[in-house]
């Protein structure tokens, strides 16, 4: 009986028969190999993700056990919001969990853009409210998408965090748009953040990337874009990236299967009224 899988297969074939079962055998040893090196690369994706997120929760914790040490009123505020960050922590747990399976639990429909939209900005508003941000919605209600909603949150609100969070200057913006382009209707989130720098611009949609910006807060687990990107992919929307340093982020998702209520493709000069909102 074969020790290792090599010993299965037939070094030198002395017969047609031989060398037709060689040959599938070697294909089907290939087929293996991908599929152990596909879940080896999730299994360790998956552990090093946990390890950085358990290293991560250490800090929110051990904050919300200092503020009840302290006498006096207990700081309601400040521990909402390190129960946010750890909130924020589990989904995204869950998320990375969620991807592996994420065939089984997608579901595709018919989705009013801009309603989606304003639904994640009143969701995060605290998030604006305690950075000094505001969001800017400028998205026509013509605008449908087939997607899966869900998802789509978790992937609008990474890109929300991230403008918010990578803008350090109170007063400023984050600006939600959408345009009607030959491809399909074009979702934006631009901010007027730090930007990211050019050498960091290719490498940030990679696992536990965490680029030069992450290591200016020290929250980022380098898994957020990643997800999103991961979403995007296997619901067959395209992202694209624009940054300038000390310029802000653009970054826009391409939904080739979007459509107008009135039927209108057009491109930018449909004529459509937009409307500018402020949260």
């Amino acid at each position: 009986m074969p020790e290792r899988m090599e010993d299965a297969l037939i070094p030198y074939a002395p017969a047609p028969e031989h060398a037709e079962v060689s040959r599938f055998m070697r294909v089907l040893y290939k087929v293996y190999q991908n599929e152990v090196q596909a879940l080896y690369v999730a299994q360790n994706r998956q552990q090093d993700f946990m390890n950085h997120w358990v290293h991560q929760m250490k800090t929110p914790i051990s904050v919300i056990g200092l503020l009840l040490q302290e006498d006096g009123e207990v700081d309601r505020e400040s521990i909402t919001e390190e129960i946010e960050r750890i909130q924020l922590g589990l989904n995204m747990v869950l998320l990375n969990a969620r991807l592996e399976t994420f065939e089984r639990d997608m579901q595709i429909e018919k989705v009013q853009l801009k309603k989606l939209v304003q639904e994640v900005v009143t969701e995060h508003k605290r998030l604006f409210i305690a950075n000094g941000v505001f969001p800017v919605i400028s998205i026509d209600e013509n605008y449908i998408v087939a997607t899966d909603p869900k998802w789509i949150r978790v992937v609008l609100i990474q890109f929300i965090t991230n403008a918010v969070k990578y803008t350090f200057e109170k007063g400023k913006k984050v600006y939600l748009t959408a345009e009607c382009t030959e491809q399909g209707i074009l979702l934006n989130v631009k901010d007027e953040g730090v930007g990211i720098p050019s050498s960091d611009l290719n490498r940030i949609m990679k696992a536990f990337f965490t680029g030069e910006n992450g290591r200016l807060t020290g929250e980022s687990t380098g898994m957020g874009l990643y997800i999103a990107s991961e979403v995007c992919g296997k619901l067959g929307h395209r992202i694209t990236i624009e940054s300038e340093r000390n310029a802000g982020t653009s970054v826009a998702v391409l939904f080739e299967n979007g459509e107008s209520k009135e039927g209108d493709h057009t491109g930018q000069n449909s004529g459509f009224k937009r409307s500018n909102e402020d949260l």
